[in-house]
This record gives structure tokens, C-alpha cells and sequence, in this order.
């Protein structure tokens, strides 16, 4: 067979500073394998490698929400059908050994056999815009509460006069009260004056996440509201939720091919736990768990205030189902609704 006529799958495995890839044909026999510069110029050169041995029909890429992100992009724009590639597991790299030629011809197979059909992220329009802020606002939020625990730890554990000062403060009236403490700075060697100088640090550096959050929190509402109308305006669906969710579905609504694939996507899939004359379903505990926790906020939000959701809940209760099973039933509910919202939201990002 003729280069023109071969059809080629290549696979790239992917690192920060250079990515490997492989070509194969379509019975699977190598037929070459290169290390390319993770640049814009590297992958121009890598597309001309692989074409040079055919008509390139698609590409696995391993890591294209990270390493493979630029890459992922660049072959997107060229017209390359792009497969997301699963990183070997451990009884594979056990038999098979680890290597960038091995892996990146295991990501070609991969994608040759269509054991792998993930579409990866465009990362191209608003949702990146919104999943890159909500990146700042998580790292945080995080830090806030790593200081506020350090802060209640300090407290617990300091001289009985100044705990006794700090005693029945809590929130932003106890933060407020340490970054007010008064630090004699010539007399840090005493513990009661070393630890009311850390009290009044940590403090003012809650303050400052504090102002950081609400200003992340001014930046993301407008985007989330702009972005995804309809998703908004599902009952317990926040700011924080539906960008959530917005992030785990990405920019392209191609990945979200039913509500099913969004159900597993987002770990809300029933799945199977029957044995003998039992016939039952469990949690999925795989899937997205940041986009399983915004559903579980909303389902949370429901039962809490929303009357249809609570005789539900009331309904199943009396047919002997549990609060897992179902906060689960409920999961796969909102999951519907959230994906018609998506989609909505998607069609009209997209209309000229």
C-alpha cells in the first residue's frame, strides 16, 4: 500500500518539555516513533511526521487537560480527529515495562482498537475562561481554611489570659478581634507575646483571603450568569455549582453525547449491586468529584427546600430506600435537568 492510500492512528505521550509520538497502521504494525519539543513549532512537526506516512484518521493523546493541552489544540484546529488517552495502568506497565516509545505506541493502539472515544476539551472559549478563575478561587479558599484552623489551633492550645480574651468569639468577629491584638515586638521570646504576634498574622491573612475570594466571587457570577443562563436558573444551582458543572462539561458540547454520558462523566450513573434475589443499585463513586459534589449540593438544596423534592424523598423513604439511595435516585434526576440546561446553554453560545 502506497503512503497516499495508508491510513495512519498516531499516539503521543506527552511531558512538559517534549512529547513522543508513534504512528501505526491500521493492523496495528508500527511504523515509526519520534521525540518532538512541546512547542508550537514542535507540534507543526509532529502533524508533518505523521502525515508523512498517510492519511492521518486520528490521534491519541494522553494527559490533553494538561501536558497534551496545547497539542491537543493545535491538532484540533487542523482538522485531526483527537482521542483522550488513559494513562496505563499498573498490571499493563508491569507486562509491558515503561518507556515514552512504549507508551506512546500503547496510546496509537489504544486509539486505533476505539477502546478509547473521550473528546477531549477544546479549552478555546468561556467555560476555560471560567474553569482558569475558579482555579484562583479554589487555591483560596483553601488557604483560607487552612489558616482558620491554624488559627483555632493557636487559640486552643495558647496562655490561659489570652484564650480567655479570644473566649465566645467566633467568625469574622474572632478574626477581626486577632488582627486587632496588640504585638510587642521586643518581647517575642514570651509565649503569651509570640503567640499573639501569629494569632494577628494568620488573622490578617484570612482578612486578605477574605477580600480575595469575594473579589474572585464579583469576577465569576457575571461569567457564570453569561455563560449559562439556564443552568443558573436550575433550583440550587449557585454561582459556584453551575461553574462547576460548566468546567466538567468544558466548551465543546460534542463530549456531552446524552444525559447518560453526562451521568457517568459526573459519577451519578446507577450501578449495578445485585446478587442472588437481591436487586439493588449503588453510589458510583467514580466519574468527576468536584461535578458529583455540585450535584450533591443541589440535591442537598432540594431536600431541604423544595416541596416536590421532599415528598419525593418522603415517597421513598416509605418504600424502604435509605438517604443514599436516594440522594442517588436524586443525583440522576438533576443530571436531566442539567444536562437540557447544558445543551440549551450551549446552542445559544453557538448561534451566530
Amino acid at each position: 500500500m502506497t503512503a497516499k492510500k495508508r491510513q495512519v492512528t498516531g499516539g503521543v505521550d506527552t511531558h512538559g518539555r517534549t512529547h513522543h509520538a508513534a504512528a501505526v497502521d491500521q493492523a496495528g504494525r508500527v511504523l515509526g516513533d519520534q521525540q518532538f519539543p512541546a512547542t508550537a513549532a514542535g507540534y507543526q512537526q509532529l502533524l508533518l511526521w505523521l502525515r508523512a506516512f498517510g492519511r492521518v484518521v486520528k490521534v491519541g493523546v494522553e494527559g490533553t487537560g494538561a501536558y497534551g493541552a496545547g497539542l491537543a489544540r493545535h491538532l484540533s484546529a487542523s482538522g485531526i480527529t483527537v482521542v483522550e488517552i488513559d494513562r496505563p495502568d499498573r498490571k499493563t506497565r508491569r507486562s509491558q515495562g515503561k518507556s515514552d516509545p512504549i507508551d506512546a505506541l500503547a496510546a496509537a493502539r489504544t486509539a486505533l482498537s476505539g477502546q478509547a472515544t473521550g473528546v477531549p476539551k477544546t479549552r478555546t472559549g468561556p467555560v476555560e475562561a471560567i474553569r482558569v478563575l475558579r482555579v484562583a478561587r479554589r487555591g483560596a479558599v483553601k488557604a483560607r481554611t487552612a489558616a482558620l484552623n491554624q488559627l483555632h489551633g493557636l487559640i486552643t492550645s495558647a496562655p490561659d489570659a489570652l484564650r480567655e480574651d479570644l473566649a465566645g468569639l467566633t467568625g469574622a468577629a474572632l478574626v477581626q478581634r486577632c488582627v486587632d491584638l496588640r504585638v510587642d515586638e521586643s518581647a517575642l521570646t514570651e509565649p503569651v507575646h509570640a503567640t499573639t504576634a501569629a494569632l494577628a498574622s494568620i488573622a490578617a491573612r484570612i482578612t486578605a483571603l477574605n477580600a480575595e475570594i469575594a473579589h474572585a466571587d464579583r469576577r465569576l457570577r457575571p461569567a457564570v450568569a453569561r455563560t449559562a443562563p439556564a443552568l443558573s436558573r436550575l433550583f440550587g444551582a449557585g454561582p459556584e455549582v453551575a461553574g462547576q458543572l460548566l468546567t466538567t462539561a468544558g466548551d465543546n458540547p460534542d463530549r456531552l453525547r446524552s444525559e447518560a454520558a453526562l451521568a457517568h462523566l459526573c459519577g451519578a450513573a446507577p450501578i449495578p449491586a445485585s446478587s442472588g434475589r437481591t436487586d439493588r443499585h449503588r453510589l458510583n463513586r467514580g466519574g468527576d468529584r468536584a461535578a458529583n459534589n455540585a450535584l450533591h449540593t443541589i440535591v442537598l438544596s432540594r431536600m431541604r427546600y423544595d416541596l416536590r423534592t421532599r415528598a419525593y424523598v418522603d415517597k421513598r423513604t416509605k418504600q424502604g430506600l435509605g438517604k443514599k439511595e436516594i440522594m442517588r435516585c436524586l443525583k440522576r434526576y438533576v443530571v436531566r435537568e442539567v444536562h437540557t440546561a447544558l445543551l440549551a446553554d450551549f446552542a445559544a453560545l453557538h448561534t451566530p
